[in-house]
């Protein structure tokens, strides 16, 4: 009766205390969330309860098994896997203590602050500083995990040794992830891009969505997600819309008519403007900035207070001008033009008095586009 008893006491004693330990914790941890709304350190801190309740368990398993008198031939085996769900368990709890202590450290420095910038750059530092106490904690929970087994203290000394050439082998065979991590430090503290902030990379625009200690994530505005090195950024030149301010500057091109009224293209961009709520009211203006035989360039500058807004008051402006242009002035949209050109001053414009717009190859009677093609009827016809 006692070797039933003993082990059921010792195990279940354990996994009860273990059970009402957590949840005392945990309800001390929901009424401090209850009580302070101004931080979010003790509703985050209950995300750990899982590990903790966890680390209680294997802690007193570990130090009372030796009472419960059971599985006595498997005693070391039974203690050492204990022993290493322990340390699993604390570096587990651990990362989850030091997140919820960074995470609410930077809600409360988001609320405080209205610059958008540097909250997008603390969220960037928090985010890697986060990854990289995560994997520290990794790493050191690993190594106590092999100095419990004997045989891997007996070696220490023999791998203390030869730590500079594994150094430097590792170091060889691990160059770009090294690289990549070095350069997640250099753009988390460097200031070079961060979460939120609006790029374009390789032609594409989108928004950084995630940034680790290895590669970065860039949404575009398609919504597909583009994976690239964090050594990219730090290496190859990116355009970043959002470093400084926000503002930006757009322009619209049009081909429009040499006849086109210009000044009207002015007044009514400007009507425009105003019933758009996305334009900032910072400036504007329309001039003219290229020629071709056929048709002119005209260019209209917008500004907007961030890059969404600038799309909108670009596509805003493009489709508005056309179709003013289209029903109040539809003779300067662009056109191909087949009728005679203009009588020269002084020459006469009869057809057989020289012949206007006769080349030097053109018999004298022949002009224009029926001169040049034989069919100048069709041709009109063919262009409306």
């Amino acid at each position: 009766m006692e070797n039933v008893l003993r082990p059921l006491i010792v195990i279940g004693g354990s996994v009860v205390l273990t059970l009402f330990i957590g949840w005392v914790t945990d309800l001390l941890l929901r009424k401090a969330d209850a009580r302070h709304d101004d931080t979010t350190l003790w509703g985050l801190l209950r995300r750990g309860r899982v590990p903790y309740q966890l680390v209680l368990c294997a802690a007193f398993l570990r130090a009372s098994y030796d009472q419960a008198q059971l599985l006595e031939e498997h005693r070391v085996g039974i203690g050492q896997t204990l022993t290493l769900v322990l340390i699993g368990a604390t570096a587990w709890l651990m990362i989850r203590v030091a997140a919820a202590i960074v995470e609410s450290s930077y809600a409360r420095y988001a609320r405080a602050s209205r610059d958008a910038a540097r909250v997008r750059r603390v969220r960037t530092q928090v985010t890697l500083i986060t990854r990289v106490v995560a994997a520290i904690v990794g790493v050191v929970a690993v190594a106590a995990m092999l100095l419990t087994f004997p045989a891997m203290r007996a070696a220490g000394a023999s791998l203390l040794a030869s730590a500079g050439v594994l150094g430097i082998v590792a170091g060889v065979a691990a160059q770009s992830t090294l690289a990549n991590l070095f350069a997640g430090l250099q753009i988390a503290f460097g200031d070079m891009v961060r979460i939120g902030d609006t790029v374009v990379v390789d032609g594409e625009w989108g928004t950084i969505e995630e940034i680790t200690l290895t590669f970065l994530t860039v949404r575009t505005w398609d919504e597909r997600r583009i994976t690239m090195p964090v050594s990219y950024f730090t290496s190859k030149p990116f355009e970043n819309w959002s470093r400084g301010t926000p503002q930006m500057t757009g322009i619209v091109y049009f081909q429009v008519d040499h006849s086109a009224p210009v000044d009207a293209m002015r007044t009514q961009l400007r009507e425009i403007l105003r019933a758009c709520p996305a334009w900032d009211g910072r400036s504007y203006g329309l001039v003219v900035t290229d020629t071709t035989p056929n048709t002119m360039e005209v260019r209209a500058l917008v500004t907007a207070k961030d890059a969404d807004d600038i799309w909108t008051v670009r596509v805003t402006v493009r489709e508005q001008m056309i179709r003013w242009l289209y029903v109040e002035h539809p003779y300067a949209l662009p056109r191909v033009n087949t009728a005679d050109a203009a009588p020269i001053p002084g020459e006469d414009p009869s057809p057989n008095g020289g012949g206007v717009g006769r080349t030097a190859h053109e018999p004298p009677g022949v002009t224009g586009a029926e001169g040049r093609t034989g069919r100048g009827s069709r041709s009109a016809d063919d262009h409306g």
